[in-house]
């Protein structure tokens, strides 16, 4: 299997869920998605992780981001993974989990790394946008937890710059100025962003959010 790199369009599968059985491409519908693969249940750190995810799920549907995950055990498996994820981290998980025994989805979307395990997922997510193309994929390490406050900032990134001719500058947040693309000529400037904007050098031009 190939890496799946930016672009290029997330693979589409049928598979059972803690939520029923799912089409991939079908109930992402015309929205984003996020798909973050866990390497098994009843794990320390991921329990942490889909407890935070489950926190956040309002802030994603603010965004159009559906939310799902994929563990390769089984679906009841899966349910009782939730019951101790529910308790231990005070919340409600409200998203499905892919159930994956096989490793079908696992392998198309090349989560196995035989350097790191042979049989266990890395831990691996996906942003993918409403034509269906991975936007943005992230791989950690088994030790170390997700930080989905940064999963948020980068969706409120590719969303405006899926938009707009900016891109977001280092440790940006949403409603911080914005960086012009090098494509947008100088004169082409005050009718595209009409806010103003300020030339630090001729490459680096800055401009308030576009969308704010």
């Amino acid at each position: 299997m190939a890496t799946l790199r930016l672009g290029d369009i997330a693979p589409d599968f049928t598979a059972e869920t803690t939520e029923g059985t799912i089409n991939f491409h079908e109930w992402l519908g015309n929205s984003w998605g996020i798909l973050f693969s866990h390497p098994a249940d009843f794990t320390p750190v991921c329990t942490t992780e889909l407890g935070a995810a489950s926190k956040y799920k309002a802030e994603f549907e603010k965004r159009n981001v559906k939310m799902i995950a994929i563990s390769v055990d089984p679906v009841a498996q899966h349910k009782e993974w939730i019951k101790d994820i529910n308790e231990t981290q005070n919340t409600t998980v409200n998203f499905p989990l892919i159930a994956d025994p096989e490793k079908k989805v696992a392998q198309l979307y090349d989560m196995i790394h035989p350097n790191a395990s042979e049989n266990f997922t890395v831990r691996s997510v996906f942003i993918i946008g409403p034509d269906k193309k991975v936007k943005l994929t992230i791989t950690y390490p088994a030790s170390t937890g997700r930080n989905f406050v940064e999963l948020l900032r980068v969706i409120d990134s590719l969303q405006l710059t899926a938009n707009y001719s900016v891109a977001t500058p280092a440790d940006w947040k949403s409603g911080e100025d914005v960086v012009i693309v090098p494509a947008v000529k100088d004169e082409d400037i005050p009718a595209k962003f009409p806010k103003g904007h300020t030339r630090v050098k001729p490459y680096l031009r800055l401009t308030p959010q576009p969308n704010k």
